[in-house]
């Protein structure tokens, strides 16, 4: 019952994500001014105000910093304290830091390629999940299965990481955890290959814009025994000094429904 509520998930984001109920309330001000004129205009100009807002890479920015609060990025003395806690180990021992990089979607055939591959963000995550492990020598993994919106039969997302990690970078993945269809089973499913290994710190690696909840989620699957560690990329980042960054654009409009769609699922505790 709960997994068939939960596939609807894509279609209940997209009607309570803008456009969508922004042109709602314009019908809503519409129809109100036929009785009371003000009112109703002043519906309709704040349901066009919200469309304008909501279409700016600008707002995207300003929610991603304080309605998301994305963590900052790891620094230069944080990857050396990093380094040096890798190889402070003895070689053979089980790796007490370890990458895990969360998926963000996959296309189940890329026409140019002829097989299956990463969606942008999936390929962004992979490809920073590789530099912070060259960087700090601690092994890589990454969690992703299929997704709500995906079909069964299709390659799960994890083994298409796989695949690219080993073909184009020349790094073979430590753990590969392909069943999970969203965040919190990330976690749920991530958690157990962790601890098998005697990990003790996990730098999670994702977008900014979806940190706070994927390391709420890791947080709780792994409990006190595990630190969780931020390794936030990709940020909404506008110069503030830029008139374009608000004006409506299709970046900005992306922007937005990543940011609130991210906002919801933070409320909902998903």
């Amino acid at each position: 019952m709960l997994d068939t509520l939960a596939s609807f998930k894509p279609f209940l984001a997209a009607l309570l994500l803008p456009p969508v109920p922004l042109m709602l309330l314009v019908l809503v001000g519409i129809r109100v001014m036929t009785r009371h004129r003000g009112w109703g205009f002043l519906v309709v100009l704040l349901a066009l105000g919200s469309m304008w807002l909501t279409s700016t890479q600008g707002f995207a920015s300003v929610l991603q910093t304080y309605a998301l609060r994305a963590p900052r990025p790891l620094g230069p003395i944080d990857l050396q304290a990093l380094r040096d806690e890798v190889h402070a180990l003895p070689r053979g021992e089980a790796p007490a830091v370890a990458i895990l990089v969360l998926g963000g979607g996959m296309k189940p055939r890329a026409p140019e390629y002829g097989v299956s591959d990463l969606s942008g963000a999936s390929l962004e995550r992979l490809r920073y999940g590789v530099w912070l492990s060259r960087q700090t020598g601690a092994p890589l993994g990454f969690s992703g299965g299929l997704g709500w919106a995906q079909q069964d039969g299709e390659h799960p997302e994890a083994r298409i990481a796989s695949r690219i990690a080993k073909e184009e970078y020349g790094v073979t993945l430590r753990w590969i955890e392909e069943h999970s269809r969203d965040t919190r089973e990330n976690a749920g499913r991530s958690a157990p290959l962790l601890r098998q290994s005697g990990v003790k710190k996990v730098l999670l690696v994702t977008h900014a814009w979806h940190m706070r909840r994927a390391a709420r989620a890791f947080g709780e699957a792994l409990g006190s025994d595990v630190a969780v560690v931020p390794a936030p990329m990709g940020y909404f980042n506008p110069r503030p000094d830029r008139l374009l960054d608000w004006l409506p654009s299709t970046e900005g409009i992306a922007q937005n429904r990543i940011a609130l769609r991210e906002l919801l699922g933070w409320i909902a505790g998903a």
